[in-house]
């Protein structure tokens, strides 16, 4: 569960998905601080409720998602987004990223996700949905500052194991290391395959040197549109 305390804004132009939304935070006990249906609202909003997090859809009417994180910078407002979009494109992720947008995700992204998600970006942290790996990965190297803290989807634990697996350590040094038993780590393994969509450890190990899991060095986006 979110914290009670985490205040979110939600901002979509669809009223039925935006009511989903709505529910599924309440559900995980987030407080709503707020509602918008575009970009301008969305500003006003922010401004005067001054949430813990904003929940933000690429696509608004009067502008996109990726102008409002710009705009709230520049005013000053230092508030977390969490872009949810429809678009698995490289450009629009570089775009979010490059106008402090704090993660990314695919909307179908599931509960768990999203709620993970939003918790991580309130906290400083850097998501993107695992589906747009290999679009992370693309992006000019140079920044060592962008570094994902957390796997969308995955949970802490397993982000945790998935991190000690990149850096080679066996079952038996992770199930030394967390000091849980050996099921308890073949389980989150499993877990974390089906998660990130690959059926080996090679492949996730792989997965989270792109998603910057295993290095503390990752891209800056450079995307202007």
């Amino acid at each position: 569960m979110i914290a009670p305390s985490l205040r979110v804004v939600a901002v979509d132009d669809h009223p039925v998905y935006l009511r989903g939304l709505v529910a599924c935070l309440e559900d995980a006990g987030a407080e709503i601080a707020g509602l918008a249906t575009d970009g301008a609202g969305a500003i006003e909003l922010v401004a005067a409720a001054s949430p813990d997090v904003v929940l933000l859809d690429l696509n608004l009417p009067d502008m996109s998602g990726v102008e409002v994180v710009r705009r709230l910078r520049t005013a000053g407002h230092e508030c977390p987004v969490l872009m949810l979009t429809m678009y698995e494109d490289e450009r629009a992720l570089s775009a979010a990223f490059e106008a402090g947008a704090g993660g990314y995700l695919v909307k179908g992204s599931d509960q768990a996700a999203i709620v993970a998600a939003l918790r991580t970006v309130a906290e400083g942290g850097l998501v993107v949905g695992p589906e747009l790996a290999s679009r992370f990965a693309t992006r000019a190297a140079g920044d060592a500052s962008l570094f994902l803290t957390r796997v969308a989807g995955l949970s802490e634990r397993e982000t945790e194991i998935l991190r000690l697996m990149a850096a080679g350590r066996s079952n038996t040094e992770i199930t030394r290391e967390l000091v849980v038993s050996a099921k308890t780590v073949r389980n989150h393994i499993t877990h974390i395959f089906t998660k990130l969509g690959v059926s080996d450890r090679a492949s996730a190990i792989a997965t989270a040197r792109e998603l910057g899991v295993a290095v503390a060095e990752s891209a800056e986006p450079r995307w202007g549109g």
